[in-house]
């Protein structure tokens, strides 16, 4: 079965897109939120970036969850901006696929603005965007617009 990592900024849409693909697949579905530290959501919330040290732990923890669900497959989101994050993913688990949801700042700007009680504030959009690096060409996986609707993300990476 498939692991499938549905990748990008904050805001993009992971977790419509996340949760919609895993009723579709019929697979387990966890959001990455979940599995941060109680410190890492207060840094953020506080408008701090994370750095690396904050978020191994984190990456540890997804990995984890991926390797146990490897027999029935499984959905993740996890924002896996750099190619040493999804690096780490894959060591846990090495047959993942990424759905990386990518758009324009001005877009993911305003659906982070129009969140309710969400840790993550607009004025760290712009240090997803620096940090983000794209899918590799040896990197299994797929780049669709954030912007479409949510059923044809979905089918178009279940082609």
């Amino acid at each position: 079965m498939a692991l499938v990592v549905v990748m990008g900024v904050a805001g993009s849409g992971k977790s419509t897109v996340g949760t919609a693909l895993a009723a579709r697949m019929g697979v387990p579905y966890a959001d990455a939120d979940e599995f941060h530290s109680p410190a890492n959501v207060a840094k953020m919330r506080a408008g701090t970036p994370l750095d690396d040290n904050d978020r191994r732990p984190w990456l540890l923890a997804i990995g984890k969850w991926l390797a146990a669900h490897a027999d029935t497959g499984a959905v993740v989101t996890c924002s896996a901006l750099k190619r040493a994050y999804r690096d780490t993913l894959r060591e846990a688990a090495p047959d993942i696929t990424f759905l990386h949801l990518d758009g324009d700042m001005d877009t993911v700007r305003q659906r982070v603005a129009g969140r309710v009680g969400h840790f993550m504030p607009t004025s760290l959009v712009q240090s997803q965007f620096d940090a983000l690096e794209p899918l590799g060409e040896d990197e299994r996986g797929v780049v669709i617009d954030l912007a479409l609707p949510v059923d044809v993300i979905v089918a178009r990476f279940l082609e």
